[in-house]
């Protein structure tokens, strides 16, 4: 990786500083360095990386605003994939189901960048997300928006995009992992 990585991973932690992770309250750079090498480990490019360094910062982190910094300082190619990766750059968000179907409707005919860069987001989410559930079980939905039939819906509409977008074997974990969570969740606690 060139010194463009290296900014956009201080850009990426200097924008999600205070920021945590849902799930487990880890730092949130944590998940966005998970991304990245998912990316990097499954063929992807040094721009691919960085947009997975950057894939949260404009929806979370400033709107568009924050994509044209990183359409200045990355190129388009970077600031492609990191629209396509997020759902709204709107504040307030608007309603978390119609901005989840929104996404979906995109990701179906998504760049394959912007897929490899999803997938890699949603698999290390799911991985998060079962860990986390082992630990507290069903308390683990009251952290999501969409709660456990709006998460578990959401995530079986992915893998079912993916399953069709990509032949990843990261769509192999996330299958699995959807499973284990549909799982996990179905048997009382």
């Amino acid at each position: 990786m060139s010194s463009r990585f290296e900014r956009a991973f201080i850009i990426a932690n200097q924008l999600h500083y205070h920021q945590r992770r849902k799930a487990t309250g880890a730092p949130y750079i944590t998940h966005l360095l998970s991304v990245a090498s998912l990316v990097v480990e499954n063929g992807g490019d040094e721009n691919q990386a960085i947009a997975a360094l950057l894939h949260d910062a404009a929806e979370d982190q400033g709107g568009l605003a924050t994509l044209e910094l990183i359409r200045n300082h990355f190129g388009e190619r970077v600031a492609e994939i990191v629209a396509g990766c997020s759902d709204t750059f709107e504040t307030p968000k608007p309603p978390w189901r119609i901005r989840k179907e929104n996404y979906l409707a995109e990701l179906k005919n998504a760049d394959p960048d912007i897929v490899l860069v999803s997938l890699a987001d949603k698999l290390h989410n799911a991985r998060s997300l079962v860990q986390v559930y082992k630990d507290i079980g069903d308390q683990v939905w009251e952290r999501f928006n969409g709660g456990k039939e709006g998460t578990l819906w959401y995530y079986r509409s992915l893998v079912e995009i993916f399953q069709k977008r990509s032949d990843s074997q990261m769509v192999d974990e996330l299958t699995n992992l959807f499973s284990e969570i549909e799982l996990l969740s179905s048997v009382p606690n």
